[in-house]
């Protein structure tokens, strides 16, 4: 895909012709635009005696001048077509051009653009000696063109890059999603497998206490202080007290020992509020909720250490 010519480079590229038109001396001198077999003109000099209106169109064959300048990928000159065997019959002659100069131009890999050119009707000696200006301004052009083809290829690269972007993001957007789910799904799988060993430990708990102490203790009332099986028995009341202790729930176990007060406070405690908030929400002087403070921290172990109460309770809970 090749970039269309926007209107502000035809306004300059009309300067351009109508530079070359007085500096050469023509009626006409033309930027031609060429889509094969189409050859169209695309500016025009503006010159009363130019017969070549925009839009006007050719197709490509052996005897159009500007076949000969693609033909010969350069400059080509015909001082009078008339004379010359080769060029008389052309179309141009229907209007008189009898004298042509043209050159070819194209885009930055080479491909065809179109051409440039001056048309005279009769031999034009100003209009020789000026082909290198014309050279000149053809590489004036092909310099937009290039500049065109540049611009052109950074939008298309800059709208590929946007859409990847687009299509990253949305990725980004699914994948997100999909691990937001998964989270999700995880923490209801390790709070289900949380509560399931819980509630296994708890069963376990209540069969050891129910099924296998009671058991213990009348097994050690019956050996009294026999040894060394009294030993091995009290190795074993140890271990499963140990056992079980760690298998309870520290918080509940924490609270067995506190008086419903105590609980609600500590239980307030561990909301973050103040001995302020909760005597202001027990109707109590904060005085009397300082000693129940103290009396928790002293059931929790914590009484003369430096730890921070609710740190504690949330530690255990």
């Amino acid at each position: 895909m090749l970039p269309e010519i926007p209107p502000e480079t035809l306004s300059n590229w009309q300067r351009l012709v109508d530079l070359v038109a007085r500096l050469a001396d023509v009626p006409a001198s033309l930027i031609m635009k060429t889509d094969d077999p189409r050859h169209a003109v695309l500016v025009t000099s503006d010159h009363p005696e130019n017969p070549y209106p925009v839009g006007m169109e050719f197709r490509l064959h052996p005897k159009l001048y500007c076949q000969g300048v693609f033909e010969q990928d350069g400059e080509l000159v015909v001082e009078d077509a008339a004379c010359d065997p080769v060029w008389r019959g052309n179309e141009d002659m229907e209007h008189g051009m009898s004298f042509y100069i043209g050159l070819p131009l194209k885009w930055p890999d080479g491909q065809i653009f179109g051409t440039i050119c001056v048309l005279d009707r009769n031999r034009n000696r100003r209009a020789l000696l000026f082909r290198e200006g014309l050279a000149q301004f053809a590489r004036l052009v092909e310099q937009d063109l290039a500049l065109l083809q540049e611009v052109y290829l950074r939008r298309v690269l800059e709208d590929k890059l946007n859409q990847t972007l687009g299509h990253l993001e949305a990725r980004v957007g699914e994948r997100t999603r999909e691990l937001q789910e998964a989270n999700t799904a995880l923490r209801v799988l390790l709070t289900s497998v949380d509560e399931d060993r819980k509630a296994r430990d708890e069963e376990i708990l209540t069969q050891v206490r129910g099924m296998v102490l009671p058991y213990l203790d009348k097994l050690a009332d019956h050996l009294g202080q026999q040894e060394p099986a009294r030993s091995y028995l009290d190795l074993a009341q140890r271990n499963l007290t140990e056992i079980t202790s760690a298998m309870s729930d520290k918080l509940s176990n924490a609270f067995s020992v506190m008086t419903p007060t105590e609980i609600e406070i500590a239980h307030m405690v561990m909301s973050g509020k103040t001995t302020k908030d909760i005597a202001r929400t027990l109707s109590r002087e904060t005085s009397t909720i300082d000693f129940h403070r103290n009396n928790i921290r002293r059931k929790l172990g914590l009484e003369g250490r430096d730890r921070n109460l609710r740190s504690h309770l949330l530690a255990i809970s």
